[in-house]
């Protein structure tokens, strides 16, 4: 499919099998047959995709990957300028989505070229529909930071969130996000861990982040895609006075502070950390109020 002179071509994304190739959507061999030029994460990978879809490529290859994405977008969208149909592919999944291809897309874009997809399969959209929690409403989060802290402050920011949240994860960072986000979101809060999507060995892990960082902390391998459940509506409506009373409450029936914090978190759906810090707080008023002597006694 050359383009014409003096017309501005074609940009393609298309999906890639996430796992089984009997997956790929039937429009992906034509296109990886007729592309002026493809540009894919891994040349390797494509080569061994068009094997097993048994089609040839007749365009040039490039590779097109986090480390040169920005140097090389210029140089496909001159081709696009010239008229030239660009197939992006990734390596598994829909290119943008947490692989490269954003910048390619808002460069042509802003040139007024033609960006078009061929849909496939979505590791996102596979492992919300397999998770068993809700799908009305939901958002992707992609990968979280790396270091301890980072990731900790970005799962706080979202802690309040209603929708269902996606995430990807490394597996050998897996128990570690999952305890995090048990610190953060609360033991009981239900999630879903997804395992090599479509593949021989897929899994599907579902149950409290507690109990599935405990699962994790023995070793995971492969593809990693984590479903969490959103935010509670109780949540939302406690405030820090409420959340004190509650454990209050508890405590006066004889459980110990630490075990009624617990409870108060898990029943609101918030993470233990909060409702620790509503009760310190109160604390230190009631002290300051008491040095007053306006406060308790």
């Amino acid at each position: 499919m050359t383009g014409t002179t003096g017309t501005t071509g074609t940009l393609v994304l298309a999906g890639t099998p996430i796992g089984d190739v009997a997956d790929a959507p039937p429009r992906l061999a034509a296109e990886l047959a007729t592309a002026d030029v493809v540009a894919a994460e891994d040349t390797r990978r494509l080569r061994r995709l068009t094997q097993a879809l048994g089609v040839q490529t007749t365009g040039r290859v490039v590779s097109y990957f986090e480390g040169n994405e920005s140097a090389r977008t210029p140089e496909l969208v001159e081709a696009l300028e010239d008229g030239k149909r660009v197939l992006l592919v990734t390596d598994a999944g829909m290119p943008s989505v947490s692989d490269p291809g954003y910048r390619l897309v808002a460069a042509a874009v802003e040139k007024d070229i033609k960006v078009t997809a061929v849909p496939g399969p979505s590791a996102v959209l596979t492992a919300l529909a397999l998770s068993g929690l809700p799908v009305d409403r939901f958002c992707f989060e992609g990968f979280l930071p790396r270091k301890g802290g980072e990731r900790l402050g970005k799962l706080r920011e979202v802690a309040g969130e209603r929708r269902t949240m996606v995430f990807f994860e490394a597996p050998h960072r897996l128990d570690d996000t999952l305890a995090a986000m048990a610190e953060v979101f609360g033991d009981e809060r239900r999630a879903a861990v997804c395992r090599e999507l479509t593949k021989t060995y897929e899994e599907v892990k579902r149950g409290p982040l507690k109990a599935l960082a405990e699962w994790a902390a023995e070793g995971v391998r492969g593809e990693i895609t984590v479903v969490v459940e959103g935010a509670s509506d109780v949540a939302r409506e406690l405030d820090p006075a409420e959340l004190v009373r509650r454990v209050q409450v508890r405590e006066e029936a004889g459980e110990r502070r630490k075990e009624a914090i617990a409870a108060v978190a898990a029943e609101a759906g918030l993470p233990k950390r909060e409702v620790f810090d509503a009760v310190v707080a109160a604390k230190n008023a009631a002290r300051t109020g008491s040095a007053d002597g306006k406060g308790l006694s």
